[in-house]
């Protein structure tokens, strides 16, 4: 039963429906819910396959490709997208960590910010649409497992970077190895399902992504915040996607 809580909570927080939000959560529980993240991008996922095989019986690929991303949007409440714009505001106008940081928690969206949330939406859009026909359903399982996975990894590997504190910090300053190995574990398995053998070429792909942006973030913002796991978990999704595409002859 903890376990099924635990799994409603994670639900709760990384989509719009409403399964767990009677159910209370200090910062210890909320943090062993990570583990349990990579499993709710699983059943996004599948939500994902299984509208885009139906939509494909009655509309055009190119249409179907777009309403499965604004499907993905609409479950998850856009909650990683405004990190994407947040973190290229900062990135982009911040010469020094204080003033990126700032930046990023500025509610307003700059230039940059929306060249950087249009390109990723575009991709996504183009990429799905790109997937060869027998590749696509594994796929869109394992690209919403994957960006939350790395959400698990870098809480557990990276320091709060904000030193007065946020809402990712509950889950960032508890979370920590048994979290990211349970993780792993999801993510592990489900590509070996999905894809078989040739699937650990995708999680290298992927491991590769999480160790430049480790240390990029705590580089330039000297660890992550909750714009950061959100715009990490956007990559992670178009980085998928894209390993994919470059993979496909041999997977």
């Amino acid at each position: 039963m903890r376990g099924w809580d635990d799994f409603r909570i994670a639900l709760s927080f990384l989509t719009v429906l409403p399964v767990g939000r009677a159910l209370p959560c200090d910062a210890p529980r909320l943090a062993r819910s990570m583990a349990l993240f990579p499993a709710v991008g699983l059943l996004l996922g599948l939500l994902l396959a299984v509208s885009n095989w139906a939509l494909q019986l009655i509309l055009p690929p190119l249409v179907v490709a777009p309403l499965v991303v604004l499907l993905l949007i609409r479950l998850t409440g856009a909650l990683h997208l405004d990190g994407v714009a947040d973190l290229a505001d900062g990135l982009a106008g911040g010469r020094d960590r204080d003033t990126r940081l700032r930046i990023m928690k500025d509610s307003r969206i700059g230039a940059i910010g929306a060249v950087a949330l249009i390109m990723v939406l575009l991709l996504k859009v183009v990429a799905i649409y790109s997937l060869p026909l027998p590749l696509q359903s594994a796929t869109l399982v394992l690209m919403p497992a994957a960006g939350r996975w790395l959400q698990v990894l870098l809480s557990a590997l990276c320091d709060y970077a904000r030193p007065e504190g946020g809402t990712a910090g509950a889950f960032v300053d508890n979370v920590g190895e048994p979290q990211a190995l349970f993780a792993s574990v999801t993510l592990l398995a489900a590509a070996l399902i999905l894809f078989g053998l040739q699937g650990l070429w995708l999680l290298l792909g992927l491991a590769a992504l999480a160790v430049f942006l480790l240390r990029y973030l705590e580089r330039h913002l000297g660890g992550v915040t909750g714009d950061a796991l959100g715009a990490a978990t956007e990559v992670a999704e178009l980085a998928t996607l894209l390993l994919v595409l470059a993979l496909h002859p041999s997977l």
